[in-house]
């Protein structure tokens, strides 16, 4: 059953609400994601992340191959209605390179990317592939 705010959610052209997922413990935002409506419907009942993502053209849960699924404590939506934070509890690395945060890039003085985390225990995209 589709709760009653998922209407009063402005989605865009393709149907989809960008969702920033933050940790629920230290304010820490740990990726951007895009859900459609049965990514929220799912992620509600399920208590784990749902997302819809653009690359692939499908749903998927967060952690469903990689075991680093996120415990979903809260939902968020703005002002506007376009966008949701998702506050969760992490149960591993957000970041598909093993990174806790997708975030583990900054612009240097230089005006160069340089990475300024280390990444963490989890498995990877690349190693949940591999075997």
């Amino acid at each position: 059953m589709k709760p009653p705010f998922l209407s009063q959610l402005k989605f865009d052209s393709n149907g989809l609400i960008p969702a920033i997922v933050q940790d629920d413990e230290t304010g820490e935002v740990l990726t951007l994601a895009y859900m459609n409506e049965e990514a929220i419907v799912k992620t509600l009942e399920t208590g784990r992340t749902w997302f819809y993502r653009r690359s692939l053209g499908r749903l998927m849960m967060k952690g469903a191959t990689s075991g680093n699924i996120q415990i979903v404590t809260e939902v968020l939506t703005d002002c506007d209605r376009d966008c949701l934070v998702i506050k969760v509890r992490p149960q591993g690395p957000a970041c598909h390179e093993g990174f806790r945060s997708c975030f583990y890039q900054r612009v240097s003085e230089k005006g160069e990317l340089e990475i300024f985390l280390e990444p963490v225990a989890g498995k990877t995209t690349q190693q949940t592939q591999q075997g």
